[in-house]
């Protein structure tokens, strides 16, 4: 088996994530080839489009989420996630397991005694007839369920019910309760009866490849796929990472040079490719993870130079004017501070627009 380095690697993450250039590519044609972006913020996503597509406008995402062809739900980790309409219903039925099996962890020291198949059929009923924010759920299902926790059953019932959320939360430029309705309310139509973990083996790949079977159950919270990589056979090719680990990729796909030109890049918040995999070392440095990850579970928005993270960046806003501050890790050459400021000034317009811009490369830390 050939043997990727850490810098091929990271050519080839970003090449399938839209990265390297940006692509011409609808919105929705990103988030299916993306298989959706990380929502726990409304914004994250719209920025996510923005730093991987040519010509993104935010009304275009906000629109699929108008027309129903995408939606926020939660999926794989038992996070919020946006995603394809299409994408939710195969997704949320293939990780049904997983999703129940967190409810075991988090919440069932919490409701001793309750009928989880009682309470799930309760809260597909409710939130089936009209949209709910958790605290309405969990008031009604305490009607039923008096002597529990109303948070503990309403958040169950997320893990256990394809719950989407409905505009307007989740449009840009836009505010709205988190509230809540079963996803065959919402799209007009069930799960999918038999979702493939062989068929989302090969979409993972495409979007992050070349990769382990761990890579992949850290990214999903499936487990037990090594029979479907197995199965997949002669539809993937095999390689080894330079800690020896396997890693396969499918068969048609090459990685790109381990030399290609990289340009600088913004990432939200969220951002998924800091999320894909069991060793994140071909995006990210070990030793810079604790700057990125905070302890209550943000993942902060962060710039790549060269490919790699290389420091984090925020907007401040001050009466009229937006603020671009930028924190690099390191010392950077000339070269890439001019990138960066360009990039930057690109995405203050997007960001802001009616705000005047400032720009600042904050010392190095």
């Amino acid at each position: 088996m050939d043997v990727l380095t850490t810098r091929a690697l990271n050519r080839a993450l970003l090449d399938r994530q839209l990265l390297l250039r940006r692509a011409e590519l609808p919105a929705e044609a990103a988030l299916a080839h993306l298989l959706g972006l990380q929502s726990q913020a409304v914004d994250p996503p719209y920025l996510g489009l923005w730093t991987r597509l040519e010509g993104f406008a935010a009304d275009d995402l906000s629109a699929l989420l108008v027309a129903r062809k995408a939606v926020r739900i939660a999926l794989m980790r038992s996070t919020l996630h946006l995603v394809t309409a299409a994408d939710c219903l195969e997704l949320r039925a293939l990780l049904a397991e997983s999703l129940a099996r967190t409810v075991k962890g988090q919440f069932g020291g919490r409701l001793p005694g309750v009928d989880l198949a009682e309470l799930a059929a309760e809260g597909a009923r409710l939130a089936g007839e009209t949209a709910l924010t958790f605290a309405e759920l969990g008031k009604l299902l305490g009607r039923r369920w008096p002597d529990h926790d109303p948070n503990a059953l309403a958040q169950t019932v997320r893990n256990l019910v394809p719950l989407v959320q409905v505009p307007p939360r989740g449009l840009w430029g836009r505010s709205g309760p988190a509230a809540h309705l079963t996803a065959e309310a919402w799209l007009g139509r069930g799960l999918d009866p038999a979702p493939s973990p062989d068929g989302h083996v090969l979409r993972y790949l495409a979007a992050f490849g070349p990769a382990s079977v761990k890579d992949m159950q850290k990214w999903s919270g499936l487990t037990r796929l090594k029979a479907a990589f197995t199965r997949l056979g002669p539809r993937l090719r095999r390689y080894r990472a330079e800690s020896g680990e396997e890693l396969y990729d499918l068969a048609d796909l090459a990685p790109p040079d381990a030399e290609a030109p990289a340009p600088v890049r913004f990432l939200p918040e969220f951002d998924n490719i800091l999320l894909s995999h069991a060793d994140r070392t071909r995006i990210m440095p070990d030793h810079h993870r604790a700057r990125v990850f905070t302890v209550n579970g943000i993942i902060r928005a962060s710039i790549l130079v060269d490919g790699f993270v290389a420091g984090l960046w925020r907007v401040e806003r001050s009466g009229a004017t937006a603020t671009l501050a930028i924190e690099p890790f390191g010392a950077l050459d000339a070269e890439a501070r001019t990138a960066l400021l360009e990039e930057g000034a690109r995405l203050l317009a997007f960001l802001a627009p009616e705000a005047a811009h400032d720009l600042r490369i904050l010392p190095a830390g």
